[in-house]
């Protein structure tokens, strides 16, 4: 039986002749490749491209996200070409991979919204342009909507086994679960397969990344490519090969999944999760996780974050705000990581307000006649219902203007804004908002 890949999840840096690669291992993104060496080989020759998709599933990519984004940014500073796939296409499909149940379907209006959304995170951390090693964004929706069924079958389906696909990890899950796995949802590991032979052919793409859960995917274009080769020349061409690698799922010390959060997904696009919010998930990162996360999701040099690592006691606290500063800047901007750095030192140094905090408007009106104060935290976000807002306020978390909330029919008014006209809700000392009157026109 011919072997898909190899395996090797430790190995020494230095034995790689390739900045990419080298990169990769060393700062701790590497978990599977289907030939290392290989790929190793290929990425030391300049203009490697490699890509990674990313489905249309929501208006903002998140924090679990970021690792996948990172790894396009190693593979441009190392010289390659990234490629962006926007899965137009496939997210009409829905991914099975890592899910219990299906997804929702959703229309071609949604995914579309969605998609325009998604666009401007890339620029924050790629170039993306017309240039050698700048980045290309492209969308799946461009080829797999002009496939005939019946000729896409004929033509590519017979190069894919049915058992090797039911043993696949994430079809197996479902199955021993007696989960409902949809026959539209097993097509798209054969889209994603085609997607890779796509990109190969138009931009000679030779690396798909991604996340394990996608290891099947991966190794499936990656046969896809093998075969077809094979066929057209009778054996596969060492300058043709084409290559997976997959980061490992980024969870943290604690064993929580990375960017999940009590009050849900940490958001990239700002509308979604504020530059402040977002600063402080970083600054809220396990001790343990400081040196590892500054590896994966910062430029930080290696001897740097190394002497990061060996700090003990308050001296870890700073480097937290470290992380969360690079972490901000990269993708908010350094203006941005300041104004939430200073925000955050205001709120618990010297117990004032931040401008960087999430700010909500409210009509004068609603100050006029009393505003509810849990109207207003679910109006700001901080809790989802009445309910959790009842919880805070037993535990003595809500706070308004800095003061306990002790009464959960308590209501405000124009005599709680300070005198920048602001209202500040807090629960417990790391979660805040401003609720500021409406400018009139």
């Amino acid at each position: 039986m011919r072997l898909a890949f190899i395996y090797t999840a430790h190995v020494m840096t230095n034995t790689y002749k390739s900045q990419f690669v080298k990169t990769l291992v060393e700062r701790g993104y590497h978990y599977q490749a289907t030939d290392l060496e290989g790929l190793d080989e290929a990425a030391s020759a300049p203009g490697l491209t490699g890509y990674i998709g990313f489905d249309c599933t929501a208006k903002s990519l998140h924090v679990g996200s970021l690792v996948q984004i990172m790894m396009l940014r190693r593979l441009q500073q190392a010289g390659g070409r990234p490629i962006i796939l926007l899965g137009g296409g496939t997210t009409k499909i829905g991914d099975p991979s890592d899910k219990d149940k299906s997804r929702p379907v959703l229309t071609a209006e949604q995914i579309n919204a969605n998609k325009d959304s998604l666009k401007g995170v890339f620029a924050k951390f790629l170039t993306i342009g017309d240039g050698p090693t700048d980045a290309i964004m492209v969308d799946n929706a461009d080829w797999l909507e002009k496939l005939g069924y019946i000729d896409f079958l004929r033509g590519y389906g017979r190069y894919f086994s049915i058992n090797r696909m039911v043993a696949l990890e994430s079809v197996k899950r479902r199955l021993d679960r007696e989960q409902e796995l949809t026959f539209l949802e097993f097509n798209y590991m054969l889209l994603q397969a085609y997607d890779f032979w796509e990109l190969n052919q138009r931009y000679n793409c030779r690396l798909q990344m991604g996340g394990s859960d996608q290891w099947g995917n991966i190794v499936n274009g990656r046969e896809l490519i093998r075969k077809i080769k094979i066929e057209e020349h009778g054996a596969e061409k060492q300058e043709e090969k084409a290559f997976g690698f997959t980061t490992s799922l980024i969870t943290t010390a604690s064993g929580g999944k990375m960017g999940k959060t009590a009050d849900g997904a940490v958001w990239l696009n700002a509308q979604m999760r504020s530059p402040y919010e977002y600063w402080q998930f970083w600054r809220n990162t396990e001790d343990a996780d400081v040196g590892r996360f500054l590896k994966l999701f910062t430029d930080l040099p290696m001897d740097e974050i190394a002497r990061i690592e060996a700090l003990e006691g308050a001296d870890i606290n700073e480097a937290k705000v470290l992380l969360a500063n690079l972490c901000t800047a990269l993708l908010h901007g350094e203006e941005a990581a300041k104004s939430a750095e200073e925000t955050a030192r205001a709120i618990f140094a010297e117990g004032k307000t931040g401008a960087a905090l999430p700010k909500i408007t409210i009509e004068e009106d609603m100050l006029a006649h009393g505003l509810g104060v849990v109207a207003a935290f679910e109006r700001s976000g901080l809790v989802a219902s009445r309910g959790e807002a009842k919880r805070h306020i037993k535990a003595g978390a809500l706070r308004v203007n800095d003061e306990p909330v002790t009464d959960i029919q308590a209501k405000l008014s124009r005599d709680d804004l300070d005198q920048d006209g602001l209202i500040k809700l807090s629960i417990g000392k790391k979660k805040h908002a401003l609720l500021a009157l409406e400018e009139k026109t």
